[in-house]
């Protein structure tokens, strides 16, 4: 098939800046310039700018922004403004990687369509399948959905079915990929219609990613928007060669690094959540026992902080952000599940208690802070063990990460009551698994493995996941 076409986003050479466009120019409905004025968009970010001239067209589009660029109303508004042009059936499917960003994308239609009257289904696991067949009953105008649990009400829901679908978007597709969404993706996409316009947008451009796009795609138009614009033929070039592009971090955000030992972890956070006690923090770990662990421990020492992982119920998760975003709590400990989509207007500080094995996985972490052109830091743990990763973050990204100061004298008049609080929490997570207190499956305390939402949509598509693989 035809490569898609490019939008040139290289910058004038002229040095007078050129005026954006307005949303009414760009031609949206009244309905839509109402609720956008509601919201306080008053003019919109550059990959709306972007793709809404090629979407209103009816084109498929490509759209490639780091994150916090605003691609979620890059699609939702022109789904939208198609919806009022003819509001019958099931109209858009959104697909996207993780339960969290499905219910924000949720909101930024509701909130979108809010003058339309737009009804939404909110389709992922950790919910009653029941009550969600109930939803699509009511023949929702969008359905937002992670692939496991939307393949599931495909196969076993009556009456459900995407054969009229005018819409597919495919949020986050890297992460989709990444995930083993790959084989359920196939199945989706064998049973919606041929005749239909899709939106697929990553922050990241990988090679899984272009292969989604050949299979899904019917000659897009591609618009990419990053802090540093490089001019088109270059951009050609690169992939010709098949050079990796560096992912780019926002000018805004400050990153430093803390080289420490490996037993000293513990300690030295505790002297930054000090240091920061004034700012909302995201500590991101890489186990769910880990995440657990330091949510109890720094509870115990005072600071209030709420876990965040895939291993609480849905309605825990939402309530760890609820709180998070509400200010009701200035600390969230989470895996990777938060690192990506999460809409946190007000994250001051990003804090990697475990440095991220894949530098696109410490793009998207740091990426919560710093957001819409407001200022962050984030703050990387890296031990003896950590050397080349963050080297190779570095060469990723082309910045060099700043040494965050500390004081030696602090941190040694912190680490026996660390300690003790480490010991306890550990203790603590010993007996909650030995009781299984409400706990639908129990996490192994001493295995440090990876947090994995993948399992349950895995299985919940009727595919074996890779726990029952190897029991096999």
């Amino acid at each position: 098939m035809p490569a898609p076409e490019e939008a040139s986003t290289s910058r004038p050479s002229s040095p007078a800046p050129q005026e954006k466009p307005s949303f009414k120019a760009l031609g949206l409905i009244d309905p839509l310039l109402e609720a956008l004025q509601q919201l306080s968009f008053t003019s919109p970010t550059d990959i709306q700018t972007a793709a809404l001239p090629h979407a209103l067209e009816g084109r498929d589009i490509i759209g490639v922004a780091s994150t916090g660029s605003g691609k979620t109303a890059a699609f939702a508004l022109p789904i939208l403004q198609k919806l009022w042009d003819d509001p019958r059936g099931l109209f858009a499917c959104v697909i996207a990687p993780t339960r969290e960003l499905a219910y924000q994308i949720t909101e930024h239609f509701e909130a979108l369509g809010s003058a339309m009257g737009v009804r939404c289904a909110t389709v992922v696991g950790g919910i009653d399948e029941m009550s969600q067949a109930v939803a699509l009953a009511k023949k929702p105008h969008v359905v937002v959905a992670t692939p496991g649990r939307l393949q599931y009400h495909l196969e076993n829901t009556k009456g459900f079915s995407l054969r009229s679908l005018k819409f597919l978007v495919l949020d986050e597709a890297d992460r989709l990929l990444d995930m083993d969404f790959g084989p359920i993706l196939d199945k989706i996409l064998k049973v919606i219609p041929q005749e239909r316009t899709t939106y697929l947008f990553s922050a990241t451009m990988t090679t899984k990613v272009a292969k989604l796009q050949r299979a899904s795609l019917s000659n897009p138009v591609r618009v990419e928007v990053s802090e540093k614009y490089a001019p088109l033929l270059l951009i050609r070039l690169l992939m010709r060669l098949r050079v990796s592009r560096r992912y780019s971090t926002v000018s805004t955000l400050l990153q430093y690094y803390l080289f420490i030992p490996l037993v000293q972890k513990d300690v030295n956070l505790m002297y930054l959540a000090n240091s920061l006690a004034s700012n909302s923090i995201i500590i991101f770990t890489r186990t769910v026992h880990d995440c657990q662990r330091l949510a109890i421990m720094m509870r115990t020492l005072g600071f209030p902080a709420v876990p965040l992982h895939g291993q609480l119920s849905q309605s825990a998760r939402l309530g760890a952000l609820g709180k998070f975003k509400s200010g009701g709590r200035k600390v969230l400990v989470a895996t990777d599940v938060a690192s990506r989509g999460l809409d946190i207007p007000h994250v001051d500080a990003v804090i990697n208690y475990d440095i991220p094995t894949h530098s696109k996985d410490y793009i998207h972490r740091v990426g919560r802070t710093a957001r819409a052109g407001r200022s962050g830091k984030s703050i990387t743990f890296v031990t003896q063990y950590d050397v080349e990763l963050v080297q190779r973050i570095e060469s990723v990204t082309g910045k060099k990460l700043e040494l965050w100061p500390t004081d030696k004298e602090e941190i040694a008049l912190l680490r026996e009551r660390v300690d003790e609080a480490g010991r306890a929490a550990t203790n603590e997570l010993k007996d909650q698994a030995k009781e299984g207190r409400g706990r639908k499956r129990r996490w192994d305390v001493g295995s440090g493995r990876d947090d994995r939402d993948r399992d349950d949509d895995v299985v919940e598509a009727g595919m074996p996941s890779k726990k029952s693989k190897k029991r096999k």
